[in-house]
């Protein structure tokens, strides 16, 4: 049974007397509450539990038998926080006063409560508290949930079906595969679903597979024992361990060994890891997230991806569009990264004039939101008034025709456009690769031998063209 909704909320008023009871409920119900009235605590609790949310206001008498207003009260602040409690007593102590405070009481009247300068004004502010409260509450959950969320910006369909994936598979316990290229975001949508999921208060860890070597990447994932090779000097816990209860991220799943696909899959299957040169297993409670920019299922048919693994890995994927399928969401990307790298560098954040927009719309994005937080970090950096224009951005934004004005009829000279080209296009791999000069060439399709020579060559200020 619900209580009864008036038009400016729901009070319950606990009061042994029934002369004083009568009164109160009078006065409530002429202001317009509704109203329910009892004689003892223990029958307020009964039908405050059939309530519920539906009560905004308990008032309650101090001497009551069986029930003290005291135990009512701290039983009600146990099971319903947000309900305020008005306690009334006709014993006017400094002690009392103090009791009710410190116990949880949002007010505490004095017998004979003159109705309309002190009960109604109180019954108003204890509403108004609750509400507030509560919009509080709903405002909070917002902002955690964007905060999960954050850095997934945009608003195309596509985001709006990965946001709906995000929250639909969070709370499952299950492995869950991002696919993308490089660039797209797949690390925050691992954050996404590690903040959304019952884990969230444990550690989420991420690891490059593509970054360390075989033996060191085996080290990482799984520890050590002391003595298990050279340099092993001590114990050490790998990041599954560390990870426990919590979230593992493996970025370029795609890149690992033979050997280190088949520990994996033995993690997945049993939940059990072994460390480098130990004969005990140890059981591990990890959520295992898993990413590459590969298409795995090509890379099984090769016979370079372990068939078992990758139905492990599996279970549920999430492919992340390019940016050049969400064309729409790039406006607010840009709005969004201008704020986040103005705020880290104390700096107004300017406008985006139409020419400028119009060319980071239309462009390629071959490093997708990577690449474009990059682009635009960049702009920042150069801007010195209130405006972001063309000539802020990188030399193919401004030019794609390789036309120079400073050149008779605005044709650059061969050498020059290819060597523009290649510095710029050097430039963006290492950004894409985040400095590391192995991913770079790989990206690159180079031996990782000629792109260091270029990039060297670039460094010391030489002709890049030279290198063709």
């Amino acid at each position: 049974m619900s209580a009864p909704t008036g038009r400016l909320g729901t009070v319950f008023v606990v009061e042994d007397e029934a002369l004083v009871r009568r009164a109160v409920c009078r006065a409530l119900q002429a202001a317009g509450f509704a109203v329910r009235d009892f004689e003892v605590g223990s029958a307020a609790l009964s039908a405050l539990e059939q309530a519920g949310d539906d009560v905004d206001v308990l008032i309650t008498d101090v001497l009551m038998p069986g029930m003290s207003g005291f135990e009512l009260l701290t039983e009600t602040n146990t099971r319903w926080r947000d309900l305020p409690v008005l306690l009334m007593t006709g014993q006017a102590t400094v002690s009392a006063a103090v009791e009710a405070m410190r116990l949880g009481a949002y007010d505490y009247l004095v017998k004979p409560v003159d109705a309309q300068n002190t009960l109604i004004p109180a019954v108003r502010r204890a509403i108004e508290h609750k509400r507030l409260v509560a919009r509080n509450r709903f405002l909070e959950s917002q902002l955690e949930a964007a905060q999960r969320a954050r850095g997934m910006v945009g608003d195309s369909t596509a985001m709006r079906q990965v946001s709906a994936l995000v929250s639909a598979v969070a709370t499952a316990e299950v492995t869950v595969l991002v696919l993308g290229e490089s660039g797209t975001g797949k690390e925050l949508v691992a954050r996404a679903l590690h903040e959304q999921s019952g884990r969230s208060g444990r550690p989420f860890i991420d690891v490059n597979c593509a970054a360390l070597t075989d033996s060191l990447l085996e080290s990482e994932l799984f520890g050590h024992v002391k003595g298990s090779f050279t340099g092993a000097t001590t114990n050490r816990k790998g990041l599954f361990e560390t990870a426990s209860s919590g979230t593992l991220f493996m970025d370029e799943v795609g890149e690992l060994s033979p050997t280190t696909q088949a520990r994996l899959l033995r993690v997945l299957q049993e939940g059990t890891i072994r460390p480098v040169g130990s004969t005990e297993s140890r059981r591990v409670d990890v959520r295992v997230i898993a990413a590459t920019n590969r298409d795995l299922a090509k890379e099984v048919e090769a016979g370079r991806f372990r068939q078992d693994l990758f139905y492990r890995l599996n279970v549920f994927t999430i492919d992340l569009p390019p940016l050049r399928d969400r064309r729409e969401d790039i406006p607010m990307l840009v709005d969004h990264f201008l704020h986040k790298h103005g705020l880290r560098m104390g700096r107004p954040v300017p406008q985006v004039d139409t020419a400028t927009m119009d060319a980071l719309s239309s462009h390629s994005w071959p490093g997708n939101v990577r690449e474009l937080e990059n682009t635009v970090e960049r702009a920042l950096v150069l801007c010195r008034n209130d405006v972001v224009t063309v000539d802020l951005l990188p030399p193919s934004f401004r030019d794609t025709a390789g036309l120079s004005p400073a050149e008779p009829g605005g044709l650059q000279p061969l050498n020059e456009a290819r060597d523009e080209f290649v510095r710029s296009y050097v430039s963006r791999v290492m950004n894409l690769a985040a400095g590391n000069v192995a991913e770079a060439a790989r990206l690159s399709g180079m031996d990782a031998s000629n792109f260091r020579r270029l990039v060297r060559r670039m460094v010391e200020g030489k002709k890049p063209a030279s290198e063709s």
